[in-house]
């Protein structure tokens, strides 16, 4: 058959599924709309939009394995485009309710995950690991609200409570044991190099952690409407995303002082956090009006989109290169050759 037209590229160059991707093309037929379509594997995507030079195409939902997809346009005449590459996100689990990361421990690489709840839910399991082999094993019911997920340099697992505002930790042998009370609406968990665990409150306070549980007031930013998420950078400053009521929101960078500068700004509702080794750090926002995973080069200077998706609230790097997108109510690997931090 011949050809519609040239693919010169997809914007970005990976998704999830229903998230939305830029085709940029070379002469593509748009004058039969009706004839027009974007295949993805063979499986048609809704197009939104369409003109010679450029496609907006939503990922239809199908068995997709985190790995290169054949991306081709379809005009009038079963005319077709010579296929171009796309990675689709494989989905892991579903039926799950994440507000943040979710979180992988580095010891045995399972992916841990929650059903979160409504504020004040009570669930039979609100948390849940999936081992290397993407089985989904229950761990336990007794965390209400169940929000951070975050490993400490030696291992030891944490998850915060934006119920009871505590933060929680849980034995090798699954056991909940309350690690430190009273921190507010508890969201975001991250450690810092000395192994010093640090709470974000979404009324407004950073709560840092010593050893023992003890905590006390370390930083206070603008409330969150939702939740604050913590990350470290490789500069060893703590940056801090907590959505608020404006489309323009900032990632804020707090030094070891704990004195806040704003480090980029401009993105819709930024959530979910994570550096990889090179310095980049990714965040689940809106960039533009385009949803997805945002990557924000080192010097806060550049941003473009990483992931598409919707409903996106968080990610993390796997030891084996795989990024885990998180979804309110899903998560998906693809196979991005992208490497986190280490955390020991």
């Amino acid at each position: 058959m011949s050809e519609a037209g040239r693919i010169e590229r997809i914007d970005p160059a990976a998704a999830i599924p229903g998230g939305e991707v830029v085709i940029e093309c070379a002469g593509y037929d748009t004058s039969h709309l009706r004839s027009c379509a974007a295949s993805f594997n063979g499986t048609r995507g809704r197009i939104v939009g369409a003109s010679p030079r450029r496609v907006l195409a939503i990922v239809p939902e199908a068995q997709w394995k985190g790995v290169d997809t054949e991306v081709a346009l379809e005009s009038r005449g079963a005319r077709r485009t010579a296929p171009a590459r796309l990675i689709v996100g494989a989905k892991l689990a579903d039926d799950l309710h994440l507000v943040a990361n979710p979180a992988f421990d580095a010891d045995d690489g399972s992916l841990y995950v929650t059903r979160s709840g409504s504020r004040g839910q009570k669930v039979p399991v609100s948390l849940f690991r999936i081992d290397r082999n993407g089985e989904l094993f229950d761990l336990t019911g007794e965390i209400t609200n169940p929000t951070g997920i975050a490993f400490d340099p030696s291992g030891q697992m944490y998850v915060s409570s934006r119920m009871d505002g505590t933060v929680y930790r849980l034995s090798p042998f699954n056991e909940v044991v309350p690690f430190a009370r009273d921190l507010g609406i508890a969201t975001g968990l991250a450690f810092d190099s000395a192994g010093r665990m640090y709470v974000g409150d979404r009324t407004g306070t950073i709560h840092r952690v010593n050893g023992i549980g003890e905590a006390e007031e370390w930083a206070h930013l603008e409330p969150s409407v939702s939740a604050y998420h913590l990350a470290f950078g490789p500069d060893q400053a703590l940056y801090v995303t907590g959505p608020t009521v404006s489309s323009f929101d900032a990632i804020m960078r707090l030094d070891t002082d704990g004195d806040a500068e704003v480090f980029y700004r401009g993105l819709g509702r930024p959530q979910g956090l994570a550096f990889d080794r090179a310095g980049n750090l990714y965040v689940a926002a809106s960039l533009r009006g385009r949803r997805g995973i945002v990557r924000i080069s080192p010097d806060g200077r550049e941003a473009q989109m990483a992931v598409a998706g919707m409903n996106v609230v968080g990610l993390a790097f796997s030891a084996t290169g795989e990024m885990v997108v998180a979804t309110n109510e899903a998560v998906y690997r693809l196979a991005l050759n992208i490497y986190g931090t280490l955390l020991r």
